[in-house]
């Protein structure tokens, strides 16, 4: 499915919308985990998550940032929030992140894989550490995250609740971004593990999707390290109305409030400029 944010006017009827901070409670009683949660789409999608009653719990690198946020949805939403200091790439750091969190906060039924790099640069100029870098978070780590939490989405699914897998992709999946060859190679291969993971997990009850943002103004892409590419995806991002964190967030909340017999299984979201 295509869409184009913002979406939280679609929201089930019956219910104010959350992204508004609103009374509703579309997701009270869900225990979700959202990783790369310090900043960007992600710290959006814990204040979307958090407004609409899921308790939550926060994995990123950066500490600080996470506990001032933890703080914030405490005092905003009246949520229990768990930060925890995790590298996605860290396998048995995440094995010992899940158990601290079912320990907490209990088994998690809405898992949203958000950690991710974008580094590009033209192919024969860019430095292979960055390529690495890209396939190790991009692809490893969501690897990772998945697999960690596997069993807790499928209990749930065995236990009638709604059971969520959310892959963060990128229109670069789709499309073609000269200088960015390795990072669109990452996200097609997201694209088409959450395809197969569908197939293979949709018929046991867990909703697995993809969500594909273009041109979301967040601070992806600041830290790559070849100059005129950064320079570039600055012009690129302030030649159109771009989308915003929290336009994905809303979006990705939408998606994992429907009621569990539907699966938006693929979500674009784009700048209507696009098309």
């Amino acid at each position: 499915m295509t869409t184009n944010a913002n979406v939280a006017d679609n929201l089930p009827n019956n219910s104010s919308s959350p992204v508004a901070g609103g009374p509703a409670r579309l997701l009270a009683g869900r225990v979700a985990v959202i990783t790369g949660a310090s900043a960007g789409i992600g710290a959006a999608t814990a204040h979307r998550f958090a407004a609409a009653g899921a308790t939550v719990a926060l994995l990123g690198r950066r500490s600080r940032l996470l506990e001032d946020l933890a703080a914030t949805l405490r005092k905003e939403h009246s949520a229990k929030v768990l930060p925890l200091a995790v590298d996605v790439t860290d396998a048995a750091a995440l094995t010992t992140a899940a158990s601290t969190i079912r320990a907490t906060l209990g088994r998690p039924d809405l898992v949203v894989a958000n950690a991710g790099v974008m580094l590009g640069a033209p192919f024969e100029e860019a430095d292979t550490a960055e390529w690495d870098q890209m396939i190790d978070v991009n692809l490893r780590g969501l690897l990772a995250t998945g697999r960690v939490f596997i069993t807790d989405l499928l209990d749930a699914a065995e236990a009638g609740r709604p059971a969520d897998l959310v892959n963060l992709s990128s229109i670069a999946a789709e499309v073609i971004f000269s200088d960015y060859p390795v990072y669109g190679a990452t996200k097609a291969a997201v694209t088409q593990l959450t395809r197969n993971l569908r197939a293979s997990l949709g018929p046991r009850g867990v909703r697995v999707r993809s969500v594909d943002p273009a041109f979301a103004v967040t601070e992806l892409g600041a830290d790559m390290a070849h100059e005129a590419t950064r320079t570039g995806l600055d012009r690129m991002r302030s030649a159109i109305t771009a989308i915003t964190a929290e336009d994905v967030a809303d979006a990705i909340t939408y998606s994992v409030a429907v009621p569990a017999r539907v699966n938006i299984a693929e979500l674009t979201v784009v700048p209507t400029q696009l098309g």
